[in-house]
């Protein structure tokens, strides 16, 4: 990886969901999981299509191996386990590349994505969050705490992995901005508050995923102004409500096509970006036109 730029892969749930049109996918976030055991191989092939169109990390399917998601399945007791598996699987399509490939482990939000309003306390946080990052120390290269919606969530998210690893990893925070470009995180909360407040928890990279591109074009201005470390971001081509719940739905897809989203990272390029990818509804055909685009001058 001679290239100062890094590539990451984009949607898993959406490909899952698309090569298997014929199953049926449960609304209560919990298909994704269940792939690992019921369709390890489709896990799998979706990995090795992001490392032929160009990625550099793949990241676990551990979005939804949660407690709370598990729960729905009366799974909830056996995260550590289908948490364990996904780093299996992603090391295993990592080890089998024709070139290098790195392995990112998705620490996730604890409870449903973008509600900052249900972010669970530290103390019940961090020791979840710890095992997790447990059971994904064998098989990942980089830690990603993602589409952290408040700046305790990315604190309690970023803190437990400390608490397992120290610094023997790097560990990159992604947090999930407001629909509206300079709003801040999907609380409000400011970027630069939230970049302080983890300061003392040393991340080794800042992003913005699961979020508009626009939003995204806006933060990585700020982030540029607070950090020389790396930055970056993954939006995804949904527009996600207030109050937004998955049993109640995914939200609206909105057009995003390939050279739409290589475009928008040819902004953040200029902005100081190093870090580029693609989250709900980005597929290895975005990813491909990205690899192909970015690390040109």
């Amino acid at each position: 990886m001679d290239s100062p730029f890094l590539i990451l892969d984009g949607a898993m749930g959406s490909e899952l969901t698309r090569r298997r049109p014929d199953q049926e996918v449960s609304p209560d976030g919990t298909w994704s999981a269940r792939a690992l055991i019921d369709y390890p191989n489709l896990v799998s092939d979706v990995h090795d299509s992001y490392i032929k169109a160009g990625s550099d990390i793949i990241t676990t399917n551990t979005y939804s191996t949660i407690p709370s998601y598990l729960s729905t399945a009366d799974l909830e007791n056996e995260y550590v386990k289908y948490t364990e598996l996904a780093g299996e699987i992603a090391r295993s399509a990592a080890r089998a590349a024709d070139k290098k490939v790195l392995v990112a482990g998705s620490i996730p939000p604890l409870s449903e994505s973008y509600r900052f309003d249900l972010v669970p306390d530290a103390d019940e946080a961090i020791p979840i969050y710890e095992n997790i990052a447990r059971a994904l120390l064998p098989y990942v290269d980089i830690f990603i705490c993602e589409t952290m919606s408040t700046m305790s969530e990315s604190a309690n998210a970023l803190g437990a992995i400390r608490n397992v690893i120290g610094y023997d990893r790097p560990v990159w925070v992604s947090w999930t901005l407001s629909e509206e470009p300079g709003k801040g995180l999907r609380n409000g909360e400011s970027i630069t508050d939230a970049f302080n407040h983890i300061d003392h928890l040393s991340a080794d990279a800042f992003l913005f995923n699961c979020t508009h591109s626009d939003a995204i074009s806006v933060g990585l201005k700020t982030l540029r102004e607070l950090t020389d470390k790396p930055t970056g971001g993954y939006p995804n081509r949904v527009y996600i409500p207030k109050n937004w719940k998955l049993l109640s739905g995914r939200g609206s897809r909105y057009e995003f096509s390939p050279r739409q989203f290589v475009e928008k990272a040819k902004q953040w390029k200029k902005n100081g970006a190093q870090i580029f990818g693609g989250c709900c509804g980005i597929g290895p055909d975005h990813i491909s036109l990205l690899a192909d685009t970015i690390t040109k001058p």
